[in-house]
């Protein structure tokens, strides 16, 4: 199988934390999912949520854990070239589905991303990496910016909330053997670090490491509605790593079907998509 990316943009992905790539994934794939996000709005999962909690308000919702309840996304998550790219910027000879995860801002709302980064929602370990594919172009001041470097700090950041006023979902210190930070205040010190943002055209992507810090840098308020949809993979060998209570709620469906503290993330929840030959 032809390589799809080039040295510069897998060493930028290990050396930055995130990469742009361009012009991957096609007009189908992109209606593919914007169909199957309309018809989880229409028939929402259990774990479907509107941050933005006045109803009269433009809403910002998202859904997660729906690959396998609508056909569209099973479609892209198998047969994309998401999970090739995966396995190229992480030097993996397999890659395994670890969450799908879905965004929309209506046009008007005023709520957004808050810095974090992905590594501490939930009790995952390993190497992992995040597809973040908007489904209609993006200039870089709508877009999520990633701080250079961040997944090099070799430190975990608590869970933020994307409800609004972006609580902490829990406190600084030791939990379960790890220590946790609160995420710094990043919009009030900007020149403290270097981002990475990007315009996007309809078929390109950003590729980011599960442990780099990123967030909505500009409070812009969107004309039109934005979708984004994204996905985390695994390397093989990662597993599942309890955190903190804030994951209890995903801990819970995990153990619903059968896993364990430890266990790999394989099987049924977290299966197989590329397998490098």
């Amino acid at each position: 199988m032809s390589k799809l990316l080039n040295t510069d943009q897998i060493d930028q992905y290990r050396k930055d934390g995130a990469v742009l790539i361009k012009g991957k994934f096609d007009k189908a794939w992109i209606k593919t999912l914007r169909e199957g996000i309309s018809k989880d709005i229409k028939n929402p999962s259990p774990r479907f949520v509107r941050h933005t909690k006045d109803d009269d308000l433009p809403g910002y919702f998202e859904d997660f854990w729906t690959w396998d309840l609508f056909d569209e996304f099973k479609d892209f998550v198998y047969n994309s070239p998401t999970s090739q790219l995966a396995s190229e910027l992480m030097n993996a000879d397999q890659i395994n589905l670890v969450m799908d995860n879905w965004f929309l801002r209506e046009a008007g709302s005023k709520s957004g991303a808050p810095f974090h980064h992905d590594i501490s929602y939930f009790d995952f370990d390993g190497s992992m990496c995040v597809l973040w594919l908007p489904l209609e172009p993006v200039p870089k001041e709508e877009a999520i910016a990633w701080i250079k470097g961040s997944h090099l700090w070799d430190k975990l950041y608590i869970r933020t909330r994307f409800q609004e006023g972006h609580p902490d979902n829990g406190t600084a210190g030791i939990n379960k053997r790890k220590s946790y930070d609160i995420t710094p205040n990043i919009l009030e010190n900007k020149n403290d670090y270097e981002f990475l943002h990007w315009d996007l055209d309809i078929g390109d992507c950003v590729f980011f490491d599960i442990r780099t810090l990123h967030g909505s840098l500009s409070q812009s308020i969107p004309k039109n509605d934005i979708h984004r949809y994204t996905l985390r993979m695994a390397k093989e060998g990662s597993r599942i790593e309890y955190r903190g209570d804030w994951a209890q709620a995903e801990r819970a469906i995990m153990e619903s079907n059968g896993y364990q503290n430890g266990d790999d993330l394989s099987g049924k929840m977290f299966p197989t998509l590329y397998q490098r030959t």
